[in-house]
């Protein structure tokens, strides 16, 4: 399944949610954020919200700095 992920093309080869996404990605279990559409989308959710072909995700990872 085709998603765009920050604008990028990308191929979701395991699963259909969000926390499938993120563990495809490597994103860490901590200071990770994803909007679906625009709408952030709670940790507590990721496993059961469904992406769908063509869904539009932004993820923004928190850094340290000043």
């Amino acid at each position: 399944m085709k998603l765009l992920v920050n604008n990028k093309e990308t191929e979701l080869t395991q699963g259909h949610t969000i926390a499938a996404l993120a563990q495809q990605l490597g994103l860490p279990k901590q200071g990770v954020a994803i909007a679906l559409h625009n709408r952030m989308v709670p940790r507590a959710e990721w496993e059961n919200t469904a992406l769908n072909e063509g869904d539009s995700l932004v993820i923004i990872k928190a850094a340290c700095g000043g």
